[in-house]
């Protein structure tokens, strides 16, 4: 077995910010980058991350929380100035971290100039960086397409007497990626927050960017499940095969990886990928033929994968057979558009979750205040802040409470903002005691579990880098897999119910459980005779 050389995006832990809510620095109950900077120490020496992922920062009407560009080469007042942009850049540098900012390709806001100049006539010179269309014979939209936020994915504009495409909210045409004048001015937008020393991308709806070019219906969606994503509404009624993921998208990505690869090899500038599709052989496809493509498509399939150890072992394994040789793994359990894990599966299952997320192989991307093990805050109606739940009742897809602000101590709005000021979503009820100063003083919290896990990870090539393969045991309750180098041997075993399981795992060598997820146990154990607790996990070193 050979030993492999990683790059950063490989062998370290992404840590994803949402920055209305993780630090208010400047007192107005919304985080900021000034409050970002005020934590890094947290993020490289209490934690031991390795880069910080942040959602948009860019000006914005806040339509949709930032998604909504009106400027792609500036920083919203509310988080500060380009000036706070290139501080946080630098001091994040100084401890050894990686900066990764959001980049939204598909649309922009309606306030954009861009916009502003595409509207303003059918022969303006930017009519065609947008996508518009005439309407059919009866005034009707152009075709069937849908909004993911509800109602068709076409606005009607008087002005010019065109319809003009917006795959999510109305306040966000979408972009013309066909046209290559447009292509030349977003990758000149890559370019400048390269040279601003940001270490990599990640690219929101990546997929959307390339529809049809002959505009055709989509077909109905005869068969209407969830097994693979919350319910969309009547999104959900059509086969999306042609308001996005065109093939043409691969020419783009192809061209975004030579543009940052120009960057140089020594420390290269990577992409991330938003992609929910769960069809894993063409998921797996925007890595390139070549490895040419992505760096990373994000990985969703553990989202929504059933809580059940051989679910989770079959998704593991799909993905592991399904991409290219050589091409790296990525997992997420939690993001900003997701419900917290810890909510989704249970506070004890969590736990389990955050060892599964730290030891398979791949890059973890860790989202804020899962370290501590951060719940769902309920949110009533009458404060809802988020669009997609707004616009879509009753559908139970507001994002609200896994938004709400990250819980430092247990003071007043736990440390996010001044006692006096209202943050911008509420804190959650428990902050008093799930809080970062309160759980650093636990051996035994949730983040003393994270901790732990993050060292071991960072101190072990198996655990880092090596290979993976699961591993036979007696009990269809747990999952059991192998993490091991030429000189290392690791055992990850996890028991997903809540009863007690004795296994008989298949595997030779002398076994020593170096962390359980309850973190009151090291020991020599008995691979053939494994106990394991009902909520636990056990990372077993051989020998």
């Amino acid at each position: 077995m050979t030993k492999r050389i990683l790059q950063w995006w490989q062998s370290g832990i992404i840590y994803h910010i949402y920055p209305r809510s993780f630090q208010d620095g400047n007192g107005d109950g919304i985080g900021d980058l000034t409050g970002i900077i005020s934590r890094l120490d947290y993020l490289s020496h209490t934690l031991g991350i390795d880069a910080l992922w942040l959602s948009p920062i860019y000006p914005s009407p806040m339509a949709d929380f930032g998604y909504d560009i009106a400027d792609y080469r500036d920083v919203d007042p509310i988080f500060g100035a380009l000036d706070t942009f290139d501080l946080l850049v630098r001091e994040a540098h100084q401890r050894n971290l990686k900066v990764i900012i959001d980049y939204v390709p598909n649309h922009t806001s309606d306030q954009h100039k861009w916009f502003g100049e595409s509207r303003s006539s059918r022969t303006a010179a930017k009519r065609n960086w947008y996508v518009w269309a005439d309407p059919q014979e009866d005034g009707t939209p152009p075709n069937n397409w849908l909004s993911v936020f509800g109602g068709p994915a076409w606005s009607w504009d008087a002005a010019t007497e065109q319809y003009y495409l917006h795959s999510f909210l109305s306040s966000m045409p979408d972009l013309n990626w066909r046209n290559p004048a447009v292509q030349h001015a977003m990758f000149e937008v890559v370019r400048f927050w390269l040279d601003r020393g940001v270490d990599g991308l990640r690219i929101d709806t990546a997929h959307y960017i390339m529809k049809d070019h002959a505009m055709r219906d989509n077909p109905s969606n005869q068969i209407v499940h969830t097994t693979f994503h919350k319910s969309f509404g009547a999104y959900d009624t059509q086969l999306h095969l042609y308001d996005k993921g065109d093939a043409d998208v691969h020419n783009v990505f192809r061209d975004l990886r030579h543009l940052l690869d120009s960057y140089g090899q020594e420390q290269p500038r990577i992409a991330l990928g938003e992609i929910h599709i769960f069809d894993v052989p063409t998921w797996a496809s925007y890595y390139g033929e070549q490895l040419d493509e992505l760096h990373m498509p994000c990985n969703f399939g553990l989202l929504n994968t059933p809580w059940q150890a051989q679910a989770i072992r079959q998704a593991v394994d799909t993905l592991e057979s399904t991409i290219p040789a050589c091409a790296w793994p990525n997992y997420v359990l939690g993001n900003h558009d997701e419900h917290r894990i810890a909510t989704r599966i249970g506070a004890a299952q969590a736990r389990v979750g955050m060892l599964l997320l730290l030891t398979l192989r791949g890059t973890p991307t860790l989202y804020y205040g899962d370290e501590l093990g951060m719940e769902n805050v309920p949110i009533a109606p009458e404060h809802e802040r988020d669009p997609w739940g707004i616009h879509m009742p009753g559908l139970g897809l507001g994002r609200d409470p896994e938004r709400t602000p990250m819980q430092w101590e247990a003071s007043p709005h736990a440390g996010f903002c001044h006692a006096e000021v209202a943050p911008w979503l509420p804190v959650a009820a428990n902050a008093t005691t799930m809080n970062v100063a309160t759980q650093l003083e636990d051996p035994q919290s949730f983040l003393s579990l994270t901790r732990k896990l993050i060292d071991l990870r960072r101190s072990s090539l198996a655990l880092s880098g090596g290979s993976y393969r699961a591993l036979e045991s007696t009990s269809t309750n747990c999952f059991v897999y192998m993490r091991e180098t030429a000189d290392e041997r690791w055992i990850v075993a996890l028991n997903t119910g809540t009863q007690d399981q004795i296994l008989n795992v298949t595997c030779a060598g002398d076994a020593s459980i170096i962390l359980s997820t309850y973190l009151d146990r090291q020991e020599h154990v008995d691979l053939a005779t494994l106990a394991l607790r009902g909520n636990e996990g056990g990372l077993i070193q051989l020998t």
